[in-house]
């Protein structure tokens, strides 16, 4: 299993146990960076450490806020926006480029749903 895909499946668990993610911002609002392929994804992360780390070591987001969302408003409120908007959801981006899975958004529900199911995502 590579990295990004052990993250991808630590954000689903610790999402559904905690019933809580977490994302980021700065006064300017949430980051929203291209991805490799050109796309725009909105990072989440499944627990406050996760985020506080990136926020701690990544100059780049240096200075953001780590924000709490309820899972529930995460699912019905967070994601249709997202997918509207045209943007991914990055799940628990780590490392020095703060790099890992880009989903869109329904996607991301399937596989919560397929977890709680208990089935595989």
């Amino acid at each position: 299993m590579t990295t990004s895909a052990a993250q991808a499946a630590a954000f689903y668990d610790e999402a559904l146990r905690t019933r809580t993610v977490w994302t980021i911002s700065d006064d300017d609002g949430y980051p929203a960076p291209r991805t490799s392929d050109g796309s725009r994804a909105l990072p989440f992360w499944s627990l406050r450490s996760r985020a506080e780390s990136v926020v701690a070591n990544v100059p780049a987001y240096a200075g953001f806020s780590v924000d709490k969302v309820p899972l529930d408003e995460f699912r019905e409120r967070w994601l249709p926006d997202l997918e509207q908007d045209g943007l991914r959801v990055g799940l628990n981006w780590s490392g020095a480029r703060v790099t890992g899975y880009d989903l869109l958004p329904h996607d991301v529900e399937r596989n919560l749903t397929a977890r709680e199911r208990g089935t595989s995502g």
